[in-house]
Order: structure tokens, then sequence, then C-alpha cells
């Protein structure tokens, strides 16, 4: 009867809740490398602030924050790049994927991984973008697409392992 007790049971649940809190805190470190590079360190600047502030209402820790504007401000820091990658899923829906990373082809071919497990391809740039209209906080929908629950289902699906990736930041759909 071993690991019936309940200090098991608590173990694995915080496992599980710090594995999510670690894979938020590095996408939002990304945010905070990339905004601290492009001002030079200057907390006081608007886009490093942003995202100190969504770090904070994350829960990340002073030291984190601290931690990722000073990786950026070093000499020898790795350039984070913004990727944007275009896909069609399931019912023709329109997907946009955008990404920090710091190695472009590490995450091309991990995102290519990931659409290939779900039997989609990437698109060429701006195969999928006339559906959405860029805003601040990403991207809107323009034209929505009726799908089936069979394919809303391989959607989620898809969005999910997206999301799960280090590389990803954000997947957008426009799906009604």
């Amino acid at each position: 009867m071993s690991g019936h007790n309940k200090w098991s049971k608590i173990k694995h649940k915080k496992a599980a809740s710090d594995a999510q809190k670690s894979k938020a805190f590095s996408k939002i470190s990304k945010v905070i490398t990339i905004e601290a590079k492009a001002s030079g360190g200057d907390i006081h600047s608007p886009g490093l602030r942003l995202a100190i502030e969504k770090a904070k209402a994350a829960n990340m820790p002073n030291t984190n924050i601290d931690r990722a504007i000073k990786k950026a401000t070093e000499t020898n820091a790795a350039t984070m790049e913004r990727v944007t990658y275009e896909a069609y899923g399931p019912g023709g829906t329109a997907i946009i994927i955008e990404g920090l990373t710091d190695n472009r082809n590490r995450a091309a071919a991990e995102v290519r991984h990931i659409l290939s497990k779900h039997s989609i391809e990437l698109a060429a740039q701006g195969a999928a973008v006339w559906a959405f209209t860029k805003t601040d906080n990403g991207w809107e929908t323009k034209t929505g697409v009726d799908i089936s629950s069979n394919d809303e289902k391989k959607l989620e699906s898809i969005v999910e392992d997206l999301e799960e990736s280090d590389e990803v930041q954000e997947v957008f759909i426009n799906a009604s």
C-alpha cells in the first residue's frame, strides 16, 4: 500500500502546480528580457514596466524579475527574437503562433514538430494574417470560421500542445 498517505498526495499536487508556475514564469521572463534589452534596463520604460506588472500579477518572485533584467543587460546576453508562424487547422481555421526565442531554427523545428503530430503544416508568411487584425494585445479575429464539435476538439488539442512549448508565447485562432 505504498503511496497512499496524505504526504504523497500533497507532494504530487505540489509538483504539478510548481511545473505550471515554472512554465508561466519562464514565458514571462522571456518577455521581461526582451523589454529590458530594448529599454537598456530602464525599469521606468512603459514596455518593461508592463512586463513587470504582468510578472507580479502571476506572483513571480522579485528575484526572478531582477535576474531576467540583469540577464538582458549583460554584454554577452543572448538576443531574444519575436517569431510569428502561421498555419491552417481543422475546418479551415487560421492559426497564428507567436513566440520568443534565442534560436529561430530550434523554435521553427519545435513548432513544425507539434503541428506535424496533428497532420498540419506551417503556412507561408501572410497566409493566415488576413483573418486577423493586429492590436496592442495581440491579434483579434476579423472573420470567424464556424467549425464542428469534432474539429473543435482537434483544435483544442493543437492549441494545448503549442502552449506547452517553451518557445511559444501565444496562439490565436479565428474559430467561432
